[in-house]
């Protein structure tokens, strides 16, 4: 596993890192026990693993909890990230005195004394400025060495502009993939100044994995997508499938592509089980030549950017 630096933080990540949503998680992502979860994380650990993304609502807490029981004893392994805003009982709040009783949650969940990074999860856009309260509480949480470093996970290059103009933020999460480039200068930003960007929904939904295409139905939280989006979506899979070559899977080029990339850190996809795990972690150990990945900014140059997909 190659590893980056995250920014300026003095922290190094694993470039593929693990995205913790679906642990403890039976609603949005289907049945795990405890016991699988744990071995799943071990396993990435054993494959050279280290950073492991995470929220207070991802499972009710769930997450965290199964984290905070797999790292027992190997919390100098791992560089934990989690997020504020988003309560474990699906409550949004971002007012300063429940961030700081989350983060108290979320220690007290992952057995830890401290987060390497702390985000606040998708915040309201005025709220993105060094002098909101929100950001003062981060720099609060960082001087009591709570935290070692802060910024915000959001969805858009406007956000992250915001962000770096604004703020102190040492890192920022943001969505990003063959499908959704849109961030791509505001990344390239971020990284000229220091920033570590983490990449999150890298597969799509689902949908950069191949196992999707224009005739799939979906039910719980996939379900927001219609008919004709998953249409769209389905043909776009196949140039995919077709510029990707016989030699590269459809997960290994989507995250190749992302990582790629500079000014990426560190890309989080989740995984149920270990076949998935190994296809993400495999990403790690090539690259995609430059002609595929001309042929995939081209595609999103040509039928995406201006008419994008939602998320």
């Amino acid at each position: 596993m190659k590893t980056r630096n995250l920014g300026n933080t003095g922290i190094s990540v694993s470039e593929v890192g693990f995205g913790a949503w679906q642990l403890g998680n039976q609603r949005d992502w289907g049945s795990m026990t405890d016991e699988e979860a744990i071995y799943l994380v071990h396993q990435a650990m054993d494959m050279g693993c280290n950073f492991f993304d995470t929220a207070p609502n991802y499972g009710s807490g769930k997450s965290e909890e199964l984290l905070g029981k797999a790292f027992k004893g190997k919390r100098d392994r791992v560089v934990i990230s989690s997020k504020c805003g988003h309560q474990s009982n699906d409550e949004q709040s971002f007012e300063p005195e429940k961030l700081i009783l989350s983060v108290e949650d979320s220690l007290r969940r992952l057995q830890t004394e401290y987060l390497d990074s702390l985000l606040l999860h998708n915040p309201p856009f005025s709220t993105l400025n060094g002098d909101s309260p929100q950001f003062e509480v981060l720099e609060i949480l960082k001087e009591q060495g709570k935290i070692r470093a802060y910024g915000a996970s959001v969805d858009t290059g406007k956000e992250m502009d915001e962000l770096i103009s604004k703020t102190d933020s040492q890192i920022i999460e943001v969505m990003f993939n063959l499908f959704h480039q849109e961030p791509s200068a505001a990344m390239k930003s971020a990284h000229k100044q220091g920033n570590g960007v983490i990449v999150k929904v890298p597969l799509d939904s689902g949908w950069l994995t191949g196992k999707y295409d224009a005739t799939s139905t979906f039910s719980g939280i996939r379900s927001r997508w219609s008919e004709k989006e998953i249409q769209r979506r389905g043909k776009l899979v196949e140039k995919v499938r077709h510029t990707r070559g016989d030699d590269t899977s459809m997960v290994q080029a989507a995250l190749q592509y992302i990582l790629s990339h500079d000014a990426v850190s560190t890309v989080i996809p989740g995984a149920r089980n270990i076949q998935q795990l190994h296809q993400s972690i495999s990403a790690s150990e090539g690259s995609l030549p430059l002609k595929v990945m001309k042929e995939l900014e081209s595609m999103w140059d040509e039928e995406i950017k201006n008419s994008k997909l939602t998320w």
